[in-house]
């Protein structure tokens, strides 16, 4: 085969230019010899390139998804999810019933061949955990390391914890990173209702001038101390409780409400902890055909209807798809008191 003979230390300059050029040999691997590097290539090539002829391995092609590598039957294939959790090297993955006997081809045949970082991998199982009261599922060890503790890594922090101790969903950081790019620098003081691990308050931390983070999850106040550490963001206060005793011992200038499948509970809670002029940011889940509306009219009767304030709406979207034709949506508002 045709290739381009260089001495190692032009390498990397030489491949870069074969590239520009449309003529390096795809699916082919580079080869060494003594002093020199040999690239493939297609045709060949003017401005003083030296030309050889040489024979190349073909480069493995690595599969872009599990799927392309699990095997079940050809009947069930369909029903394999597109995507799942990556929670910093554990994945967690939500099967149907009908794939539960071949979570282990699954999770180390493929999801650990594809996804070399991945070191452990668990399935959602089918209740939660507490009563839900912390919002943790039950988790099924398919394939590799046995264990639930993690690093995670988002938007420039760095968050410890426990996948089957404490809720967390990777699926929000870029919504988590659109109120970062709201939070004024340096003045505002925020009221993260429902923390959890601090995905919210570590980072709005490094903008706000104090951050108050409420958990009902012990464990989940445990890795918030931990993370408040680790990430060196010492404005953030850490409160282990039911939310609802705090209100009225803060005045925020911002309140964060991420309980999608509760919030409108706590809307009383939050109204009464921001300020006049503050901001809210609400969190649902809701219908695709009608995604706001309801939630709305719960945000006017608790302002209007119970505390006379005026609610300003500011912005509403689609987060991310829940469930078949659910959403969770974001719907940021204002208060005048």
């Amino acid at each position: 085969m045709l290739a381009v003979k260089v001495p190692k230390r032009e390498a990397e300059n030489v491949r870069r230019k074969l590239i520009e050029l449309g003529v390096l040999a795809k699916g082919y691997s580079p080869k060494r010899e003594k002093d020199f590097v040999l690239f493939p290539v297609t045709r060949p090539v003017e401005g003083g390139f030296e030309l050889a002829e040489a024979e190349f391995k073909k480069t493995e092609r690595r599969p872009h998804s599990y799927r392309e590598v699990v095997e079940v039957p050809k009947e069930l294939r369909s029903l394999l999810p597109s995507s799942f959790d990556i929670i910093g090297d554990i994945a967690i993955i939500e099967l149907p019933e009908e794939l539960i006997e071949y979570g282990k081809a699954i999770g180390g045949e493929a999801i650990l061949k594809v996804h070399r970082h991945i070191k452990a991998v668990f399935a959602k199982g089918g209740s939660k955990v507490s009563g839900g009261e912390y919002r943790v599922r039950e988790l099924i060890h398919l394939a590799g390391e046995k264990r639930t503790e993690t690093l995670h890594r988002e938007n420039g922090i760095r968050l410890k914890l426990d996948v089957a101790k404490v809720y967390f969903s990777p699926r929000l950081a870029t919504e988590r990173m659109r109120v970062f790019e709201k939070v004024q620098p340096g003045g505002e003081i925020i009221f993260d209702m429902f923390a959890g691990v601090g995905p919210y308050s570590i980072l709005l931390a490094k903008k706000a001038k104090l951050v108050f983070a409420c958990d009902i999850n012990p464990w989940a106040i445990k890795y918030l101390e931990e993370n408040r550490k680790l990430n060196k963001t010492p404005n953030v206060i850490p409160i282990l409780g039911d939310v609802r005793k705090v209100t009225g011992q803060i005045e925020a200038d911002r309140v964060i409400m991420n309980l999608p499948k509760f919030a409108d509970r706590f809307l009383r809670e939050a109204m009464l902890s921001v300020k006049s002029g503050g901001i809210i940011h609400y969190y649902g889940f809701d219908p695709e055909e009608d995604l706001f509306s309801e939630h709305k009219r719960k945000i006017k009767n608790v302002a209007g209807g119970e505390f006379g304030f005026k609610v300003e709406f500011l912005d509403e979207r689609k987060v991310r798809p829940y469930a078949p034709r659910q959403f969770n949506i974001a719907i940021d508002f204002r208060v005048w008191k």
